[in-house]
């Protein structure tokens, strides 16, 4: 008999997720991560540290506030490192705590160490306490994360020149900062420290950026944060990066240089899978540490395997891992569970936030989808008005064959939240109607839904059971 049904390495969203569906199902299981780590990356170096530090930029700075008070006004005027990390550690704490609570409620193991495979049912781990602790199960799950991309060519040492999760323990609040890699997290830092009046300039090799998105989007975006004050440099390719003491100095291959005070880099992340051995489990990695799966099961090439979350690539977020984590258990414990649904809402907390779902305009023109659009503009909502939002938009695609909404994008304030009502519709395969036919709240940035709907809706046939028929006139005697 194993020691464990199912043993979990790595304690992210992907496995908590599964390890607490194990422990309702009254499983043996044991999650196996370093204590310092429990909650793995998106804990302590991703996606709640990052969000928080957010919050934190735009209540202290009252960047929500300045259209009405001036671009100077500020909560607090002189915002020091300090007072970010004041909140994201209280965050943190409270984040492990849940974490710990919900792991002993359902009866789940926890080992302290790093884990390594011995063979394809066997793991050792190197304990805190100091041991070598050798423990089997029936089935395992990877689900160990990503860590920093580190090119030799970047001369990092902790201070000036730093990666993601170095930047979060940040002795002051830099006057400058260059970001390079315009991908979902040198974004978010970009624009979260330009809204601290910050200078920021952001470096992309490459022409595009954020390519996932639907481009109409994109501009949008790209003009609010031009207009915020971050420098975007797309299509600069960086042929050097040095530490020059007092400041940073990255030299780009058109023959321009770019200074700051500091420097994050925050170009790409490999799978956390080095440490594993997964060669005597019989496993192997791509060129970026990722592991193949099967997307339905989430199992590996060995059966009794399965791995979960940002180690298996993309989309690489939070939200998703859960559901794989969950999806992933259920399988290896033979029990029967609902698929994930078909699609699934994308967030960016940028500032403005970005947040879509479904297909792009892009994608619906690359598939041949015969489409029509609708777009509201906050600043045509009341709600809009209210809160002083001068941009964001929300846009709408819908099928001219079937009406079916088949993508949604959203940019501005609140669009992680407002995404969840397109997220429903097109699960459901609902039309332009529902958004014309139903009514919203007011004042809410919702009824951009409505305005969108009707937007697309005056320009679409009209079917048929939708027109008025009207009787002839009768006569008669007065």
């Amino acid at each position: 008999m194993k020691d464990y049904d199912l043993i979990i390495i790595g304690s992210g969203p992907a496995g908590r997720a599964a390890a607490i569906q194990a422990g309702k199902l009254k499983r043996r299981v044991l999650v196996i991560d370093r204590k310092d780590r429990l909650g793995g990356v998106s804990v302590h170096t991703g996606t709640i540290p990052s969000k928080t530090l957010r919050e934190t930029v735009l209540n202290l700075s009252g960047w929500r506030e300045r259209s009405f008070y001036g671009r100077s006004y500020r909560v607090k005027d002189k915002i020091g490192a300090e007072d970010l990390k004041a909140r994201l550690h209280m965050t943190l704490d409270h984040e492990v705590d849940v974490l710990e609570h919900q792991f002993n409620r359902n009866h789940v193991d926890t080992l302290y160490g790093l884990a390594r495979f011995v063979d394809a049912q066997t793991v050792e781990v190197d304990t805190e306490a100091g041991d070598v602790t050798r423990l089997t199960a029936e089935r395992f799950l990877i689900s160990t994360g990503t860590k920093t991309f580190r090119p030799e060519t970047v001369p990092f040492n902790g201070t000036s020149i730093v990666d993601s999760d170095e930047f979060l323990e940040l002795a002051r609040i830099p006057r400058s900062l260059i970001v390079v890699g315009a991908g979902v997290i040198g974004v978010e830092y970009a624009t979260m420290f330009s809204a601290l009046d910050v200078r920021v300039t952001l470096i992309e090799p490459r022409d595009t950026f954020l390519d996932f998105i639907d481009r109409t989007l994109i501009q949008d975006f790209t003009h609010q944060i031009r207009e915020n004050g971050v420098d975007l440099r797309l299509g600069s390719a960086i042929e050097k990066i040095e530490d020059a003491d007092e400041y940073v100095e990255v030299s780009l291959a058109n023959g321009r240089h770019v200074r700051a005070e500091m420097l994050l880099f925050a170009a790409g992340r490999l799978g956390a899978t080095s440490r594993l051995n997964l060669a005597a489990a019989g496993l192997a990695t791509d060129h970026r540490g990722r592991l193949e799966v099967d997307r339905t099961t989430y199992q590996t090439k060995v059966p009794h395997i399965y791995a979960a979350g940002d180690v298996i690539g993309h989309p690489s977020l939070a939200s998703t891992s859960v559901q794989q984590g969950r999806v992933a258990a259920c399988h290896a414990l033979d029990t029967p569970t609902l698929p994930e649904s078909p699609w699934f809402p994308y967030g960016i907390y940028s500032v403005p936030e970005i947040s879509t779902c479904g297909m792009s305009e892009e994608e619906m023109q690359e598939r041949g989808i015969p489409y029509e659009v609708g777009v509201a503009r906050f600043r045509e909502t009341s709600r809009g008005h209210i809160m002083g939002l001068e941009h964001g938009m929300l846009k709408m695609l819908f099928s001219l064959k079937t009406r079916r909404v088949l993508g949604v994008q959203i940019v501005g304030e609140g669009a992680t939240e407002l995404i969840h009502i397109a997220q429903a519709v097109l699960n459901l395969k609902g039309t332009v109607d529902y958004f014309v036919k139903n009514t919203f709240n007011y004042p809410t940035l919702a009824e951009a839904y409505k305005i969108a709907g009707l937007d697309a809706f005056n320009r679409m046939p009209i079917p048929e059971e939708y027109k008025v028929k009207r009787g002839k006139a009768q006569s008669g005697k007065s």
